[in-house]
């Protein structure tokens, strides 16, 4: 059979054959068939383990019908509120409504509503009553506990209990689905699925846990003390690792307990390749092109998801609870196979617009022992110091770039996602930074200083201004090495807990002394599960 969607209605599911969907996955974006999309990822991954997916993209919430189109699966629904966190979606940090919905068709907001994941589920109970749901995606990961809603300003429910779903996958999800979907498929019941790494479950009991398991306060001592919350908050910071995460139980009341499995174990090259080698369609379903497409395709058509993970470990990042710390990696292979093919699209000008993911520039884990034994609990691999066991080493990612730039018909390759300036700089070698400037700046580089005071700078968990300094100096440096003029755009965060009124001034200051006119500051966001987003409710 020739590549193609998946059924997004009957008629579709008819011309394959198919009399019942072994799951429908109901997702809060727009649907679209790329690896930059999380059900996409998950969904291809399904059908290729040769199950047989349905999809329903961003029902009418108010309309118990609108998740009847394919009846009742026969594994279960799966539901993911989208590649973001709807109320991050919809509301600016203003908490004033936003204009547009990049991944919704032509842009229109209001096709999903707030706390999506919660009421798809809820309007999914309300037909089917006992089939299993599974919920993932970022909003279900980074709320998977108690945690604080910037919007309603209060301490909200993990979200298993106010959407009653069943299981939740946190994380990527890869290994964890694919272990719940052969597990129902074998008639397990979907309450004793409580083995599954990298998901949370609901019970009632907990004397089956076992005893090394972590028992965080219980939800009223969180809501009632702020310095609770911090603690518990820290525990499962601590616990994010694949290979020393604890087990973390949540209690509510005396019948009902959250339980959280420690995280899944990182992909491997291999694993990684598969995911990305999956046949995408690479676009939106046809069906929205009448709407003017979703706008969110133009940002990821034409780059390059060449790694996951991020041992930076910023604290207004949810990538720690997210994608972990651990790097994983793509092959030179998969990723010059994907370029290749992008050079065949049709509006393809000669332009790969980024190599990277969370960080650009980190190819592997920040120093060997993190493959078996995990990153350490108790420090960072590049603050307040790049620790002495960081292997600096940027030789793989210039060959890749290198590789990338002899394919015929690739005019530039460009790096827009983060550049760690700090891992720039405590490499003794400066031949990324030469090849950097030479080859993959277009006029400009963004890199995120975040900030110029060092008081401010700590609580982000970002290295002294000294370290941005240098960087400039460096880069300054070496574009008249070369002959060239490009500028840094840095990006600029206010409002962030620990600056007062003496810290924005210095900012203000610094920027004027530059000469430096930015066109955006980014208000900090109290977004869940992050450090900062705990410092900002706890104080």
């Amino acid at each position: 059979m020739e590549r193609d969607y998946l059924p997004i209605c009957m008629e579709d599911m008819k011309k394959r054959g198919w009399i019942q969907a072994d799951f429908v996955f109901v997702i809060g974006d727009a649907y679209v068939d790329h690896s930059s999309f999380g059900p996409a990822i998950i969904s291809r991954l399904l059908e290729r383990y040769g199950y047989k997916v349905c999809m329903i993209a961003q029902p009418d919430w108010k309309n118990d019908k609108s998740i009847d189109v394919f009846g009742r699966p026969r594994l279960g629904f799966l539901v993911c509120g989208g590649n973001m966190d709807s109320m991050v979606n919809h509301y600016s940090v203003s908490k004033k409504r936003r204009q547009k919905d990049s991944f919704s068709p032509g842009g229109e907001m209001g096709l999903r509503p707030d706390y999506a994941t919660t009421v798809y589920c809820n309007l999914i109970r309300r037909t089917y009553k006992d089939v299993p749901i599974i919920i993932g995606g970022i909003e279900a990961s980074l709320r998977r506990m108690a945690h604080y809603d910037y919007w309603s300003d209060k301490l909200k429910h993990s979200i298993l209990v106010d959407s009653s779903a069943d299981i939740l996958s946190y994380g990527m999800g890869e290994h964890s689905m694919i272990e719940i979907a052969e597990a129902l498929d074998s008639g397990i019941d979907v309450k004793d699925i409580t083995f599954v790494r990298g998901t949370c479950y609901r019970t009632k009991d907990i004397s089956g846990v076992p005893e090394d398991s972590i028992i965080l306060p219980d939800y009223d001592s969180l809501s009632k003390d702020r310095l609770e919350y911090a603690r518990s908050f820290y525990t499962q910071y601590c616990n994010t690792d694949p290979f020393a995460g604890k087990r973390l139980v949540e209690p509510y009341n005396a019948h009902l307990y959250v339980v959280q499995n420690p995280p899944a174990l990182p992909l491997s090259e291999g694993e990684m390749d598969d995911v990305y080698g999956l046949p995408y369609m690479r676009t939106y379903h046809p069906s929205y092109e009448k709407d003017g497409g979703v706008p969110a395709i133009s940002e990821v058509k034409f780059s390059l998801i060449s790694n996951r993970g991020c041992f930076g470990g910023c604290s207004f990042c949810a990538l720690t609870f997210h994608q972990g710390r651990i790097m994983q990696v793509r092959s030179h292979e998969s990723l010059l196979d994907e370029a290749k093919m992008i050079t065949q699209e049709k509006d393809f000008k000669g332009y790969i617009h980024d190599v990277g993911g969370p960080t650009a520039n980190f190819r592997q884990p920040s120093c060997e022992k993190q493959l078996t034994r995990g990153v350490c609990k108790n420090r960072q691999c590049l603050f307040p110091k790049p620790c002495p066991n960081l292997k600096v080493d940027h030789r793989d990612y210039i060959k890749l770039l290198k590789e990338l730039r002899d394919i015929p018909k690739v005019k530039k390759v460009f790096i827009r996602s983060g550049i760690r300036f700090d891992y720039v700089v405590a490499d003794k070698s400066d031949a990324f930074l030469e090849e950097l400037c030479r080859y993959h700046v277009s006029g400009q580089l963004k890199v995120a200083p975040e900030h110029i005071s060092d008081a401010v700078l700590e609580k982000m968990g970002k290295p002294g201004v000294d370290v941005y300094n240098r960087f400039v100096k460096a880069y300054k440096d070496m574009n008249e090495k070369i002959g060239k003029k490009q500028y840094l755009v840095p990006y600029l965060m206010s409002s962030h807990p620990g600056s007062t009124l003496k810290e924005a001034v210095e900012l203000a200051e610094y920027c004027r002394d530059l000469g430096y006119m930015p066109e955006q500051v980014q208000d900090f966001y109290p977004t869940p599960s992050t450090l900062s987003t705990c410092m900002y409710y706890t104080g």
